[in-house]
């Protein structure tokens, strides 16, 4: 078997593939070795240590310079007893197709977000970095390939994502063993752009609940149910899934509590709203609105096959109401600002919104937090009634125009069966 002694370069590879020469090793690179194929339209790449010859990958999806700048980590590896080659698969596409199979099997992760992971990995990721061998993954070649072009056509913030899901996908994969080395563990997204992820401003302020209430008023005669989802996210701070998933069953009348269960959040954990008389009022006669229509499910927003409102569906609501100039999330930031801007506790303000708490927080706050979270939803209530939320829960003054009949907050069958179901089933 004949061996050339050369100085490897992507031109005498070819050189060396035209002749009758087996094996060619680098001059430069102690140990390295291309084997050829009998074909001669490629090779395999070694990495000879005491005489043993150490597969690392193929030629040419592997090129010299690749194989090059990952030397020093593979003689480590071999040093300490482990392969030379990266993992079980040879690119990224596979291992993306791995994380992939992953996140679709997960059930801690939400339908959206594993909708979003899918997403990201099908136009983006594999469509770029699919062929890229695993051991040629590093600052260039991210940059080339993924990062700079994909910034040229869509938000910075979208990038990011998209790295973060990558740099997860290999932290995993290094983490179950899947491969032996992580070639993204010294890789930040800061090293491609210092462009800040930016925090959109809301696009309703306080001094716009006036008109956002007057119009909430006019939609509640005409469509009850995109009224009362806005209402109730205006009024609690909560995110548009968590709120559109709502059921009866989790409304206490009773209690005056509204409990979100930890498959609905975005944190994964359960959440519990106090619900103040005006919400108890308005509750109640939105669901004698409910039975005034026919629908007696426990959906407080069904669709009209009579489930929860589907995410596109809840999308559709706010486009109706916002007609572009808000959207959902303005009506969470509404809420927040609104309760800094009363005074009411920061802590207190972050239970309420249901961002993600540390552990040492959750441990110290046990006491008194939903009498607390009670003050502060009274106060915001009633601020939001000075601008136009008490004509909305007042106990007279309403039709619902679809059905033809008043709604009042009286102890009416549809009322009672409305409170001895949720009292019973939460």
């Amino acid at each position: 078997m004949s061996t050339a002694a050369v100085k490897i370069t992507e031109a005498e590879i070819k050189r060396q593939a035209a002749g009758a020469v087996q094996d060619v090793r680098d001059l430069e690179n102690k140990g390295l070795y291309l084997r050829f194929n009998k074909a001669r339209t490629g090779g395999s790449w070694y990495l000879v240590l005491k005489g043993k010859w150490n597969p690392i990958g193929t030629f040419p999806e592997l090129t010299h310079k690749q194989v090059v700048a990952a030397l020093p980590s593979l003689r480590l590896r071999l040093a300490a007893g482990e392969g030379a080659a990266l993992s079980k698969w040879d690119t990224v596409g596979e291992l993306l197709d791995w994380f992939a199979d992953r996140m679709s099997r997960d059930r801690n992760l939400s339908s959206k977000r594993k909708n979003t992971g899918a997403s990201i990995i099908k136009c983006h990721l594999k469509p770029r970095l699919g062929e890229l061998p695993l051991i040629a993954i590093d600052k260039a070649s991210l940059d080339t390939l993924l990062m700079w072009p994909l910034q040229e056509t869509v938000s910075i913030d979208y990038v990011r994502s998209a790295f973060q899901l990558l740099a997860l996908a290999f932290r995993q994969a290094a983490k179950l063993g899947m491969i032996t080395s992580n070639p993204m563990a010294a890789i930040r997204f800061n090293d491609f752009s210092k462009a800040k992820v930016g925090i959109k401003p809301s696009r309703l302020r306080g001094v716009q609940l006036e008109g956002l209430l007057g119009q909430l008023a006019d939609v509640m005669t005409t469509a009850p149910l995109d009224s009362m989802l806005a209402l109730m996210m205006l009024c609690h701070g909560t995110r548009i899934g968590e709120t559109r998933m709502a059921r009866w069953s989790h409304i206490s009348l009773a209690e005056r509590e509204w409990f979100i269960p930890a498959e609905n959040t975005k944190t994964g954990v359960e959440h519990h709203l106090p619900l103040t008389e005006q919400v108890c009022t308005l509750l109640t006669r939105y669901r004698e609105g409910q039975f005034a229509r026919g629908y007696e499910g426990q959906c407080l927003f069904p669709a009209r096959n009579g489930k929860a409102l589907g995410e596109a569906q809840g999308c559709a609501v706010f486009r109706r109401l916002g007609q572009g100039e808000w959207t959902s999330h303005d009506l969470r930031k509404v809420a927040r600002t609104g309760w800094a801007d009363l005074g009411i506790d920061h802590l207190i303000g972050e239970l309420l919104i249901n961002h993600a708490m540390g552990h040492n927080v959750k441990v110290y706050i046990q006491s008194d937090v939903m009498s607390r979270k009670r003050d502060a939803l009274e106060q915001w209530h009633a601020h939001l009634d000075q601008k136009g939320f008490a004509a909305i829960h007042g106990l007279t003054g309403f039709r619902f125009e679809d059905s033809g009949n008043p709604l009042q907050a009286t102890n009416h069958k549809a009322c009672k069966a409305t409170q001895e179901t949720t009292i019973g089933e939460v």
